[in-house]
């Protein structure tokens, strides 16, 4: 034991002086680290001026409700958005006309058909005769470009048309 003490005395100044070199290293590493926060500390500050919000936290909490609600109206828009366009290929939209002379007899083309369609060629085509006693005017249904009616060589001409229209 008294070989151990003797061995301990004479490293003494080596273990004191690595503890020194040691407790150095540590207090500028300490130092070092305290530099960084304080400037991490400076922007964090700096970044939290403006947004009127105490804490990244809650500033965190309050972009995530912000954008909670910025998906649920963009699912509702796109929900309407389709809806809409669902509407608008039904309506008919596309409309061809063709005028002619229904009876030799008059000079001018004022008897008339004109076909109504959508993007699935449903509609209608009226067709307004006219002759020297008075107008007759004709609906007659179209389902998929074709009629239940016989249609004219004119009517057929007008959905042909509508048909082509943009």
């Amino acid at each position: 034991m008294a070989e151990l003490n003797e061995l301990i005395l004479e490293q003494l100044i080596w273990i004191i002086g690595g503890m020194a070199l040691l407790l150095v290293i540590l207090l500028i590493i300490s130092i070092a680290q305290g530099a960084k926060l304080r400037k991490f500390k400076r922007k964090y500050e700096a970044m939290m001026a403006g947004s009127g919000v105490e804490d990244l936290e809650s500033l965190l909490i309050n972009l995530k409700i912000q954008m909670d609600s910025i998906e649920d109206e963009h699912t509702l828009q796109t929900d309407q958005l389709q809806a809409v366009m669902q509407k608008l290929t039904r309506i008919q939209g596309k409309v061809g006309v063709k005028r002619y002379n229904a009876y030799g007899e008059l000079g001018s083309d004022l008897s008339f058909s004109m076909a109504m369609v959508n993007d699935s060629q449903d509609g209608m085509v009226l067709t307004g005769i006219y002759n020297r006693d008075g107008s007759y005017v004709y609906a007659k249904p179209l389902k998929g470009g074709e009629s239940t009616y016989t249609l004219s060589p004119e009517e057929k001409e007008a959905i042909t048309l509508a048909q082509q229209a943009e």
